[in-house]
């Protein structure tokens, strides 16, 4: 009996390695179930199972052409290519996620919401904002499902055509994912993508200007950076100022302050009292003198 419990056990242990090495090559496919973890008979491969964050990352590519002949499916159903919304005149948000994410892709989602809800900017108006799944297996149904939740939280519905969700084909997706410098990565073990998270600001003609890690993002900075992507044509005076002071460094994702901009701006505002004196004292002194001669 003992020998064969040993037998039995050597027989799954076996089968157990050679299932998990077959679970662990397998990527998902178009028509695979998405919820569905993969056994890996109580971690029997331990550490030795790479986690799937070591092949996970954003390398920035700032100013880097977005494939614009790109083709997708809008949240209608309908193909689009991703240039149709690089009309030349707004700077568009870009966010990377898939809509069946139940963690971080969420969370980038809100963070965007959360900072667009307070901007000055509006969609539409002065931005468009283009959402693209990175499953090759989602349909327009659940970008359209997607697009709903987050039309409503930002709370203006007149705004739904500068909202754009889209789905596409495999290469459609890695085409604009090597553009932006973005790395993801299946997880059989949790059937979920591991993957970083940010958002990027796009110039009007396509052009990748700003990328904004993490999911809380600044309004300030969100701000700046589409005042900055659209070359001044959005925005205000006030906001060409606060370019003119702040300086955006790519490290930290974030505005800081430009010494030289501000002893600039400081410089201006001295000159200017320094020329508004003389002026009001030549003006008095003129006027002195006009006294005298009478």
């Amino acid at each position: 009996m003992k020998t064969l419990c040993s037998i039995s056990v050597l027989v799954l242990t076996a089968a157990g390695l050679l299932s998990a090495g077959t679970w662990d090559s397998a990527p998902p496919t178009i028509s695979g179930p998405h919820d569905v973890p993969a056994q890996d008979l109580l971690n029997m491969r331990g550490a030795d199972r790479p986690t799937p964050l070591s092949n996970v990352d954003i390398k920035q590519k700032l100013n880097s052409r977005l494939p614009l002949e790109a083709t997708f499916k809008d949240e209608a159903g309908h193909d689009v290519q991703l240039g149709q919304y690089f009309d030349g005149k707004r700077p568009v948000v870009l966010t990377l996620v898939y809509y069946e994410c139940p963690m971080l892709c969420t969370q980038v989602l809100n963070g965007l919401v959360r900072a667009a809800r307070v901007l000055p900017l509006e969609a539409g108006k002065d931005y468009d904002v283009v959402v693209i799944s990175f499953d090759a297996r989602e349909t327009p149904k659940q970008a359209a499902d997607k697009k709903a939740v987050y039309l409503k939280s930002y709370g203006r519905p007149e705004t739904a055509p500068a909202w754009h969700f889209l789905t596409g084909s495999l290469a459609s997706i890695k085409s604009v994912t090597e553009a932006v410098g973005f790395s993801y990565q299946w997880d059989v073990h949790t059937a979920m993508y591991a993957h970083a998270s940010a958002i990027y600001v796009a110039t009007p003609e396509g052009r990748l200007s700003k990328y904004f890690m993490g999911i809380e993002y600044s309004p300030k900075d969100l701000r700046l950076g589409l005042v900055d992507a659209s070359a001044g044509k959005i925005g205000t005076m006030v906001d060409q100022v606060l370019l003119f002071c702040y300086h955006f460094d790519p490290e930290s994702a974030k505005y800081t302050p430009f010494a030289l901009g501000l002893l600039r701006v400081a410089g201006g505002a001295t000159l200017l009292t320094m020329g508004g004196f003389v002026v009001i004292m030549l003006r008095r002194e003129s006027r002195q003198k006009g006294n005298r001669a009478a």
